[in-house]
């Protein structure tokens, strides 16, 4: 993890995903409550409107739940600075987002940040990787799940802890994401959200 913050909320981070390797993928405001009542303790929040956003921030603050904020698909909320400002401002305590730019800032202002990364060919990972190197978020996002093992060298050696996610759908893609260097994945399959890595070594 990225060593510039050092805290409490950090600490947290890394022992949830030592004994919670799934994080919750949750689309909306109708999973949040599901969430909030589940065993694990990351998640991620989706095109959740802006007028519901404060609300369900404070929700997940209250169950004690790490939440990051998919800021590329909250609808109203942009991309300026300004929009960091508003989610700290509503207890926020991390974001997530494709765009660079947006993670930089957030590092900044103190945010956790999980940078998503979409790899379809050698040149894209390439330009990934760059990416990552120079915004040094505290999570890599990175989809689809099952190109983990063909760039996991690559994925590694950025040195950037990562979520496998997209088409994560079975126990069997967890311990698969899990043994290609992955700390974690993500998704939105209820199911899987309780998984522990204890049980999964015993499988």
């Amino acid at each position: 993890m990225n060593s510039r913050h050092k805290g409490p909320l950090d600490r947290r981070l890394l022992a949830a995903l030592a004994e919670h390797p799934v994080a919750a993928s949750l689309v909306g405001v109708e999973m949040v409550e599901r969430f909030t009542s589940s065993p694990t303790p990351l998640g991620i929040l989706a095109s959740i409107p802006l007028a519901d956003l404060a609300a369900t921030v404070k929700r997940t603050v209250a169950a004690q739940k790490i939440a990051f904020v998919n800021i590329d698909s909250t609808p109203g909320l942009g991309h300026d600075p300004g929009a960091l400002t508003y989610l700290q401002g509503i207890g926020a305590v991390g974001i997530v987002s494709t765009r660079q730019a947006m993670i930089e800032r957030a590092t900044g202002l103190g945010l956790l940040t999980m940078q998503k990364v979409f790899v379809t060919d050698r040149s894209n990972l390439r330009r990934s990787m760059q990416s990552i190197t120079r915004s040094r978020p505290d999570l890599v996002q990175l989809m689809p799940a099952m190109v983990l093992r063909h760039v996991e060298r690559q994925v590694r050696a950025v040195g950037v802890p990562c979520l496998a996610a997209g088409f994560v759908q079975s126990a069997d893609d967890v311990v698969e994401a899990l043994r290609h260097g992955a700390v974690g994945v993500c998704t939105s399959d209820e199911e899987l959200w309780g998984l522990r890595r204890s049980a999964l070594r015993a499988s």
